[in-house]
């Protein structure tokens, strides 16, 4: 929700802040005050195309931000995080500068972005309806978005089961069209995988067998270096030939110090550590000598081995670092192979999942159609009686549910839908064009809403729409600038009832002339001008309870003091009191 706009030099507007809150607020004031400046800021604030002519004469630079709050807005706040702005404390700045040169500049939460970037993160805060304004509801799919809100529950249902079903049948189709253009290649990933797994296969080689055979290999080309190496530490540790050797070394240092013993219980201790030494060693001796006895010069193992390494090393060359990755490799590819070796049976089940898929969306694009022509009935119903209570009595709104037919596929081609017994173009939502069409007068031929209606007729209608949509509406926040135009007496009454009838589920700003409508605001806003010799500038306030009488009745007869036009704004507020939307 907009909670509050700062204006400056844009316009007749020198320096204003424009506080907004929920409900209703009406903006009043002379004519050539600036009450438009209101409409052209936010239009600014939404990325809207900037007109230097509207910078302020004398001034360098117009600048207008709003404050936003983003309690219930989630979405909006991912935006404005996304384009790299900061959301504090629940609030959010937007901010739009326009030079006297051209030059303008955007800001989304603080940072500095492309007004593209604005106008996207802006767009669903504020629908604004105007003369002159691009309206949202003129959209084809926007229309067709408020149908689908309108029908309820029912409608979402039924389109969610068709997205669904349509998700399903794309990527269907996506696979089948890979698999059938891809046939080819697949085959030939087949043979190689074929002949890869024959290689391994023929090989058989055990995990972790290329480790052990390399450290064989190497045991068995140094037999002679390794067995002279043993015999040589088992000489150094037990000799043959009386030399000197580590167990007789420590012996005699043990009898030393077994001498001493009883002149010190250290030495004895010291005694007792190099008896467990020489224990120690005498095994250690026993046991170099067994390996020196067991290394053998066998050239045949040798030669088995280095062959064996060989085949193991031609399979680590084109499968994987070892033969654990190999191994790994080849049975990812077998079950690859399996799916590869099942091409013409994924193609004939992706052909009957297809059918089946398409069979089905049929079927629920026809629910939804129905369902859809059904809530555009009753919409254009109720947005006709609204009309009619908006001094057009005449005008009707039809909303047009129609599909486009094409010709039937022929064999192997997707194309269109068959929906029943024709063939329609078909998307994401459906197989529908919606359209909302007025006939504005008797006798006169239903046409599209831009195309049939007058800026102020225009106006009324949005407002229709948007009170019958009501409640569904996803945007927080609507501005109307003289949706009054053309209207008077008992038709300006309903106009203002029905502006509060929206303000219930929405925030509603109005750029009004007429008192009827004004009385109507829970906030009421008067743009002041004042004149300091050439120079004129414009202010906002919002007036108070006695303020507000006064400002009716200059909207009434002219006059602030005229005790009849006084009385009459009072009775005015009265009648209005119980249907405003904050009470």
């Amino acid at each position: 929700m907009l909670e509050e706009i700062r204006i400056g030099s844009l316009g007749v507007i020198e320096s204003s802040t424009l506080e907004l809150g929920p409900g209703l607020t009406v903006i009043t004031g002379e004519t050539g005050a600036g009450k438009t400046m209101i409409v052209t800021a936010l239009g600014l604030l939404l990325g809207g195309r900037a007109d230097t002519g509207a910078v302020r004469s004398g001034a360098r630079t117009a600048r207008v931000e709003g404050v936003v709050r983003v309690a219930e807005l989630a979405a909006f706040a991912s935006a404005v995080e996304e384009a790299g702005g900061e959301v504090e404390d629940h609030l959010v700045v937007l901010a739009r500068n326009v030079s006297a040169e051209g030059r303008s500049r955007a800001f989304v939460g603080g940072a500095s972005v492309p007004v593209s970037v604005l106008a996207e993160v802006a767009e669903p805060l504020v629908a604004v309806h105007g003369q002159s304004d691009q309206h949202r509801l003129l959209r084809a799919r926007a229309q067709r978005e408020a149908l689908d809100r309108f029908g309820g529950e029912r409608t979402a249902a039924l389109l969610a089961t068709y997205r669904d079903l349509h998700d399903r049948l794309a990527a269907t189709e996506r696979e089948l069209d890979e698999v059938v253009r891809t046939a080819r290649d697949r085959a030939r990933e087949a043979d190689l995988l074929r002949f890869g797994l024959g290689e391994v296969e023929a090989v058989s080689p055990e995990p972790g067998e290329d480790a052990a055979l390399a450290a064989e290999e190497s045991r068995l080309g140094f037999a002679d270096t390794l067995r002279t190496a043993a015999e040589q530490a088992r000489e150094a540790l037990s000799s043959d030939q009386d030399q000197p050797d580590a167990l007789a070394t420590t012996a005699a240092a043990r009898s030393f110090l077994d001498g001493v013993r009883e002149h010190d219980p250290e030495a004895g201790d010291l005694a007792d550590r190099l008896s467990e030494i020489t224990y120690l060693l005498s095994d250690l001796a026993a046991d170099v000598a067994s390996y020196a006895s067991r290394v053998e010069t066998d050239p045949a193992r040798l030669a088995v081995v280095s062959e064996r390494r060989a085949a193991l090393t031609a399979l680590t060359r084109k499968y994987g670092d070892t033969i654990d990755e190999v191994l790994a490799w080849a049975q990812a590819s077998a079950v690859r192979l399996l799916d590869l070796d099942n091409t013409d049976g994924r193609i004939e089940e992706l052909r009957e999942a297809q059918a089946t898929l398409r069979h089905d969306l049929g079927q629920a694009a026809e629910a939804l159609s129905e369902s859809r022509c059904e809530a555009a009935a009753r919409l254009g119903a109720e947005v006709t009686e609204e009309l009619t209570l908006l001094a057009m009595p005449h005008a009707r709104l039809g909303i047009e549910v129609r599909q486009t037919e094409q010709p039937a596929p022929v064999d192997g081609e997707t194309g269109p839908l068959r929906v029943g017994e024709r063939w329609l173009r078909f998307g994401s939502s459906g197989v529908d064009e919606v359209e909302f069409l007025l006939a504005a007068n008797t006798g006169s031929e239903p046409r599209p809403l831009n195309k049939g209606a007058s800026g102020g007729e225009l106006s009324r209608v949005m407002l229709a729409l948007e009170v019958a949509l009501a409640g569904t509406s996803p945007v927080p926040t609507f501005v109307f600038d003289e949706v009054d135009a053309g209207v008077g007496g008992a038709a300006a009454v309903e106009v203002g009832r029905r502006l509060a009838r929206l303000a219930q589920d929405a925030q509603v700003l109005v750029v009004t002339h007429l008192p009827q409508v004004a009385a109507y605001a829970d906030r009421h806003v008067v743009v002041a001008k004042s004149q300091d010799g050439s120079v004129t500038s414009s202010g906002l306030t919002v007036l108070n309870a006695e303020e507000r009488e006064r400002e009716l009745s200059r909207m009434l007869a002219g006059l602030t003091d005229s005790d009849t036009a006084l009385a009459h704004a009072r009775e005015l507020l009265e009648v209005a009191q119980p249907a405003r939307a904050l009470g």
